[in-house]
Protein backbone atom coordinates (compact mmCIF):
# COMPACT_ATOMS: atom_id res chain seq x y z
CA UNK A 1 0.00 0.00 0.00
CA UNK A 2 2.88 3.03 0.96
CA UNK A 3 4.54 1.79 -2.65
CA UNK A 4 1.60 2.88 -4.22
CA UNK A 5 0.42 5.49 -2.17
CA UNK A 6 4.37 7.18 -1.98
CA UNK A 7 5.91 5.94 -5.18
CA UNK A 8 8.52 2.65 -5.75
CA UNK A 9 10.10 1.57 -2.41
CA UNK A 10 7.07 3.09 -0.43
CA UNK A 11 9.37 6.00 1.04
CA UNK A 12 8.36 9.33 1.21
CA UNK A 13 10.36 12.35 0.02
CA UNK A 14 13.14 13.70 1.92
CA UNK A 15 11.32 16.66 4.42
CA UNK A 16 12.63 19.96 2.99
CA UNK A 17 13.86 21.97 5.75
CA UNK A 18 13.10 25.30 3.92
CA UNK A 19 9.33 24.44 3.63
CA UNK A 20 6.85 26.40 4.62
CA UNK A 21 4.50 24.68 7.35
CA UNK A 22 1.21 24.16 5.46
CA UNK A 23 -1.35 26.97 7.04
CA UNK A 24 -4.60 26.18 8.61
CA UNK A 25 -6.58 24.53 6.17
CA UNK A 26 -10.08 25.24 4.74
CA UNK A 27 -13.46 23.41 6.30
CA UNK A 28 -13.18 21.50 2.77
CA UNK A 29 -9.52 20.38 3.21
CA UNK A 30 -7.47 22.43 0.91
CA UNK A 31 -5.42 25.57 1.17
CA UNK A 32 -3.62 28.02 -1.39
CA UNK A 33 0.01 27.75 -1.44
CA UNK A 34 2.12 30.91 -1.36
CA UNK A 35 5.56 31.87 -1.52
CA UNK A 36 6.47 28.22 -3.77
CA UNK A 37 5.67 26.68 -0.17
CA UNK A 38 9.31 27.82 0.35
CA UNK A 39 10.03 30.17 3.45
CA UNK A 40 13.14 31.33 1.47
CA UNK A 41 10.74 32.85 -1.51
CA UNK A 42 8.20 34.18 1.43
CA UNK A 43 11.46 36.39 2.38
CA UNK A 44 12.19 37.46 -1.29
CA UNK A 45 8.62 38.45 -1.62
CA UNK A 46 7.76 40.48 1.24
CA UNK A 47 11.08 41.97 0.93
CA UNK A 48 9.59 43.21 -3.16
CA UNK A 49 6.63 43.87 -1.07
CA UNK A 50 8.56 46.09 0.79
CA UNK A 51 10.07 47.74 -1.78
CA UNK A 52 13.76 46.95 -0.50
CA UNK A 53 15.99 46.29 -3.34
CA UNK A 54 18.85 45.28 -1.43
CA UNK A 55 16.67 42.79 0.60
CA UNK A 56 15.31 41.39 -2.65
CA UNK A 57 19.02 40.72 -4.20
CA UNK A 58 20.04 39.01 -0.74
CA UNK A 59 17.46 36.68 -1.15
CA UNK A 60 18.11 35.94 -4.29
CA UNK A 61 20.88 34.03 -3.13
CA UNK A 62 19.67 30.51 -3.12
CA UNK A 63 18.02 31.13 -6.25
CA UNK A 64 18.83 31.41 -10.48
CA UNK A 65 16.42 34.09 -11.53
CA UNK A 66 17.98 33.25 -15.11
CA UNK A 67 16.80 29.67 -15.05
CA UNK A 68 14.21 29.69 -12.25
CA UNK A 69 10.84 30.81 -13.49
CA UNK A 70 8.79 30.07 -10.62
CA UNK A 71 10.88 32.69 -8.59
CA UNK A 72 10.57 35.17 -11.02
CA UNK A 73 6.66 34.70 -11.55
CA UNK A 74 6.16 34.90 -7.48
CA UNK A 75 7.65 38.41 -8.32
CA UNK A 76 6.23 38.89 -11.37
CA UNK A 77 3.11 38.35 -9.95
CA UNK A 78 3.51 41.09 -7.00
CA UNK A 79 1.30 43.96 -7.14
CA UNK A 80 2.66 47.23 -6.79
CA UNK A 81 6.39 46.30 -8.10
CA UNK A 82 6.54 48.30 -11.24
CA UNK A 83 6.32 51.28 -9.18
CA UNK A 84 9.51 51.19 -7.50
CA UNK A 85 11.47 48.53 -9.48
CA UNK A 86 12.18 50.75 -12.59
CA UNK A 87 14.51 52.98 -9.96
CA UNK A 88 16.72 49.99 -9.63
CA UNK A 89 16.84 49.93 -13.18
CA UNK A 90 18.38 53.07 -13.52
CA UNK A 91 20.46 53.30 -10.00
CA UNK A 92 22.10 49.69 -9.87
CA UNK A 93 24.37 49.15 -12.70
CA UNK A 94 25.47 46.28 -11.16
CA UNK A 95 22.57 44.57 -10.91
CA UNK A 96 21.16 45.79 -14.28
CA UNK A 97 20.31 42.79 -15.84
CA UNK A 98 18.54 41.47 -12.83
CA UNK A 99 16.11 44.43 -12.17
CA UNK A 100 15.54 44.60 -16.07
CA UNK A 101 14.22 40.75 -15.97
CA UNK A 102 12.46 41.19 -12.80
CA UNK A 103 10.84 44.71 -14.15
CA UNK A 104 10.27 43.33 -17.93
CA UNK A 105 8.08 40.26 -16.20
CA UNK A 106 6.15 42.72 -14.10
CA UNK A 107 5.41 44.81 -17.03
CA UNK A 108 4.15 41.14 -18.84
CA UNK A 109 1.97 40.59 -16.36
CA UNK A 110 0.82 43.49 -15.68
CA UNK A 111 -0.05 44.44 -19.10
CA UNK A 112 -2.19 41.24 -19.29
CA UNK A 113 -3.91 42.42 -15.97
CA UNK A 114 -5.11 45.35 -18.01
CA UNK A 115 -6.30 43.32 -21.21
CA UNK A 116 -8.11 40.75 -18.80
CA UNK A 117 -9.29 37.21 -19.21
CA UNK A 118 -12.12 38.40 -21.57
CA UNK A 119 -12.41 37.55 -24.60
CA UNK A 120 -10.93 39.74 -27.60
CA UNK A 121 -14.56 41.57 -28.59
CA UNK A 122 -14.93 42.72 -25.12
CA UNK A 123 -11.71 43.90 -24.22
CA UNK A 124 -12.27 48.01 -24.96
CA UNK A 125 -9.79 50.19 -26.09
CA UNK A 126 -8.30 51.44 -23.51
CA UNK A 127 -8.06 47.92 -22.44
CA UNK A 128 -6.02 47.53 -25.52
CA UNK A 129 -3.63 50.54 -25.50
CA UNK A 130 -2.52 50.14 -21.74
CA UNK A 131 -2.35 45.94 -22.73
CA UNK A 132 0.14 47.83 -25.46
CA UNK A 133 1.61 49.83 -23.70
CA UNK A 134 3.25 47.81 -21.20
CA UNK A 135 3.95 44.93 -23.62
CA UNK A 136 6.42 47.17 -25.23
CA UNK A 137 8.03 48.18 -22.43
CA UNK A 138 8.46 44.74 -21.21
CA UNK A 139 9.83 43.38 -24.43
CA UNK A 140 12.64 46.74 -24.36
CA UNK A 141 13.58 45.78 -21.16
CA UNK A 142 13.29 41.44 -21.37
CA UNK A 143 15.51 42.04 -24.83
CA UNK A 144 18.15 44.28 -22.76
CA UNK A 145 18.17 41.69 -20.04
CA UNK A 146 18.69 39.06 -22.51
CA UNK A 147 21.82 40.87 -24.39
CA UNK A 148 23.23 41.55 -20.85
CA UNK A 149 23.04 37.95 -20.09
CA UNK A 150 23.39 35.89 -23.09
CA UNK A 151 22.77 32.66 -21.10
CA UNK A 152 19.83 33.70 -19.37
CA UNK A 153 16.77 31.31 -20.21
CA UNK A 154 13.74 33.49 -18.16
CA UNK A 155 13.70 36.18 -20.20
CA UNK A 156 13.25 34.38 -23.45
CA UNK A 157 9.95 32.47 -22.08
CA UNK A 158 8.73 35.99 -21.18
CA UNK A 159 8.93 37.29 -24.64
CA UNK A 160 6.93 34.52 -25.76
CA UNK A 161 4.14 35.41 -23.76
CA UNK A 162 4.65 39.29 -24.48
CA UNK A 163 5.10 38.16 -28.35
CA UNK A 164 2.41 37.10 -28.48
CA UNK A 165 0.16 39.29 -26.89
CA UNK A 166 1.36 41.81 -29.39
CA UNK A 167 0.62 39.40 -32.27
CA UNK A 168 4.11 39.59 -33.63
CA UNK A 169 3.54 36.54 -35.59
CA UNK A 170 4.87 32.83 -35.11
CA UNK A 171 8.35 33.54 -36.95
CA UNK A 172 9.06 36.10 -34.21
CA UNK A 173 8.19 33.46 -31.34
CA UNK A 174 9.39 30.72 -33.03
CA UNK A 175 13.04 32.42 -33.09
CA UNK A 176 12.33 32.95 -29.43
CA UNK A 177 11.33 29.39 -28.96
CA UNK A 178 14.70 28.58 -30.47
CA UNK A 179 16.51 30.96 -28.15
CA UNK A 180 15.10 29.51 -25.00
CA UNK A 181 15.46 26.22 -25.47
CA UNK A 182 19.66 26.66 -27.02
CA UNK A 183 19.78 27.69 -23.83
CA UNK A 184 17.69 24.73 -22.00
CA UNK A 185 16.76 21.79 -24.11
CA UNK A 186 14.41 19.99 -21.37
CA UNK A 187 12.73 23.89 -20.13
CA UNK A 188 8.94 22.96 -18.88
CA UNK A 189 8.07 26.78 -18.74
CA UNK A 190 9.29 27.16 -22.29
CA UNK A 191 7.56 24.13 -23.63
CA UNK A 192 4.35 25.45 -22.13
CA UNK A 193 4.65 28.41 -23.42
CA UNK A 194 5.03 27.24 -27.02
CA UNK A 195 2.21 25.06 -26.18
CA UNK A 196 -0.28 28.24 -26.31
CA UNK A 197 1.17 29.64 -29.24
CA UNK A 198 0.02 26.31 -30.92
CA UNK A 199 -3.14 26.52 -30.24
CA UNK A 200 -6.03 27.08 -32.18
CA UNK A 201 -7.29 30.36 -30.45
CA UNK A 202 -3.64 31.52 -31.02
CA UNK A 203 -3.43 30.34 -34.78
CA UNK A 204 -2.35 26.64 -34.55
CA UNK A 205 -3.46 23.73 -36.00
CA UNK A 206 -5.18 21.26 -34.34
CA UNK A 207 -3.83 18.44 -32.95
CA UNK A 208 -0.90 19.99 -33.37
CA UNK A 209 0.16 21.15 -30.00
CA UNK A 210 -0.29 17.50 -28.59
CA UNK A 211 1.83 16.12 -31.31
CA UNK A 212 4.49 18.65 -30.06
CA UNK A 213 3.86 17.96 -26.51
CA UNK A 214 4.35 14.24 -27.38
CA UNK A 215 6.94 14.69 -28.74
CA UNK A 216 8.82 16.90 -26.05
CA UNK A 217 7.97 13.98 -23.65
CA UNK A 218 9.74 11.69 -25.64
CA UNK A 219 12.99 13.62 -24.85
CA UNK A 220 12.28 14.51 -21.25
CA UNK A 221 14.52 12.40 -18.63
CA UNK A 222 12.96 9.92 -16.06
CA UNK A 223 11.95 11.72 -13.02
CA UNK A 224 12.36 15.75 -15.09
CA UNK A 225 9.29 18.27 -15.13
CA UNK A 226 9.44 18.44 -18.31
CA UNK A 227 7.26 14.90 -18.68
CA UNK A 228 4.35 17.14 -17.24
CA UNK A 229 3.70 19.16 -20.60
CA UNK A 230 1.69 16.29 -21.29
CA UNK A 231 -0.57 17.02 -18.61
CA UNK A 232 -0.72 20.75 -19.69
CA UNK A 233 -1.66 19.60 -23.24
CA UNK A 234 -4.55 17.76 -22.74
CA UNK A 235 -5.71 20.75 -20.49
CA UNK A 236 -5.50 22.93 -23.56
CA UNK A 237 -7.19 19.92 -25.61
CA UNK A 238 -9.64 20.22 -22.81
CA UNK A 239 -10.08 23.99 -23.29
CA UNK A 240 -10.64 24.19 -27.05
CA UNK A 241 -13.27 21.39 -26.80
CA UNK A 242 -16.84 22.17 -26.84
CA UNK A 243 -17.27 18.35 -25.41
CA UNK A 244 -16.56 18.59 -21.53
CA UNK A 245 -15.70 14.79 -21.74
CA UNK A 246 -13.13 14.96 -24.77
CA UNK A 247 -10.53 13.18 -22.28
CA UNK A 248 -12.28 10.49 -21.07
CA UNK A 249 -10.64 7.62 -22.60
CA UNK A 250 -8.61 4.87 -22.09
CA UNK A 251 -6.00 6.23 -23.86
CA UNK A 252 -5.77 9.18 -22.72
CA UNK A 253 -6.01 7.79 -19.29
CA UNK A 254 -2.85 5.46 -19.73
CA UNK A 255 -1.20 8.79 -21.52
CA UNK A 256 -1.23 10.95 -18.68
CA UNK A 257 -1.15 7.78 -16.19
CA UNK A 258 2.72 6.87 -17.75
CA UNK A 259 3.53 10.92 -18.13
CA UNK A 260 2.92 10.69 -14.22
CA UNK A 261 4.81 7.26 -13.55
CA UNK A 262 7.58 9.21 -15.62
CA UNK A 263 8.20 12.81 -14.18
CA UNK A 264 6.42 13.97 -10.99
CA UNK A 265 5.85 10.04 -9.63
CA UNK A 266 9.00 9.00 -10.43
CA UNK A 267 11.98 8.45 -7.97
CA UNK A 268 14.32 10.29 -9.60
CA UNK A 269 11.96 13.30 -9.14
CA UNK A 270 13.48 16.06 -7.32
CA UNK A 271 10.84 18.38 -5.18
CA UNK A 272 12.04 22.13 -5.43
CA UNK A 273 9.94 25.22 -4.40
CA UNK A 274 7.05 25.33 -6.21
CA UNK A 275 6.64 21.50 -7.03
CA UNK A 276 2.67 21.93 -6.17
CA UNK A 277 2.45 23.42 -9.29
CA UNK A 278 3.38 20.37 -11.29
CA UNK A 279 1.03 17.95 -8.99
CA UNK A 280 -1.75 20.37 -9.83
CA UNK A 281 -1.85 19.74 -13.23
CA UNK A 282 -1.87 16.07 -13.19
CA UNK A 283 -4.07 16.58 -10.79
CA UNK A 284 -6.85 18.33 -12.95
CA UNK A 285 -5.66 16.58 -16.04
CA UNK A 286 -6.33 12.98 -14.86
CA UNK A 287 -9.66 14.38 -13.34
CA UNK A 288 -10.89 15.54 -16.51
CA UNK A 289 -9.87 12.36 -17.61
CA UNK A 290 -11.95 10.13 -15.43
CA UNK A 291 -8.75 8.58 -14.23
CA UNK A 292 -9.56 6.95 -10.98
CA UNK A 293 -6.01 5.69 -9.32
CA UNK A 294 -2.93 7.47 -10.28
CA UNK A 295 -5.09 11.01 -9.52
CA UNK A 296 -5.44 9.28 -5.75
CA UNK A 297 -1.33 9.14 -5.46
CA UNK A 298 -1.05 13.34 -6.61
CA UNK A 299 -4.06 14.15 -4.42
CA UNK A 300 -2.67 12.64 -1.57
CA UNK A 301 1.11 14.39 -2.60
CA UNK A 302 -0.73 17.81 -2.63
CA UNK A 303 -2.11 17.36 0.82
CA UNK A 304 -4.78 19.82 -0.01
CA UNK A 305 -2.60 22.42 -1.96
CA UNK A 306 -4.22 24.42 -4.11
CA UNK A 307 -2.40 26.36 -6.75
CA UNK A 308 -4.49 28.68 -9.01
CA UNK A 309 -3.08 27.52 -12.09
CA UNK A 310 -4.41 25.47 -14.25
CA UNK A 311 -7.87 25.30 -12.38
CA UNK A 312 -8.65 28.71 -13.17
CA UNK A 313 -9.63 27.59 -16.64
CA UNK A 314 -12.87 25.95 -14.35
CA UNK A 315 -15.83 27.63 -13.07
CA UNK A 316 -15.09 27.83 -9.30
CA UNK A 317 -11.89 26.69 -9.32
CA UNK A 318 -11.00 26.19 -5.66
CA UNK A 319 -14.25 24.52 -5.15
CA UNK A 320 -13.85 21.94 -8.24
CA UNK A 321 -10.31 21.44 -6.83
CA UNK A 322 -11.47 20.36 -3.49
CA UNK A 323 -14.70 18.33 -5.01
CA UNK A 324 -12.00 15.95 -6.83
CA UNK A 325 -9.87 16.36 -4.47
CA UNK A 326 -12.56 14.44 -2.24
CA UNK A 327 -13.21 12.18 -4.70
CA UNK A 328 -9.93 11.27 -5.18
Amino acid sequence: MLGKLFGRGGERPAEDPHALPAPRKRKNGTYTLRALGDQRVLTLVEAADAGDWDGVKAALGPFDLGRDHQVLGELAELDGLEEWIGRAVEEDAEHRALALLISGARYVNWGWEARTSARAADVTQEQWRVFGERLALAEEQLLAAAELEPDWVTPWRRLLTSGRGLSLGEDVNRVRFDAALRRDPLDLEVHIDWLSQLQPRWSGEPGQALAFARDAFARAPQGHRLGCVIAYAHIEEWVESDDEDCLVSADIQAELRGAADHSILHPAHVRRPGWQHDFNAFAMALSLAGEQHTVRRVFHALDGAYTSWPWTYLADPEEQFARRHRRA
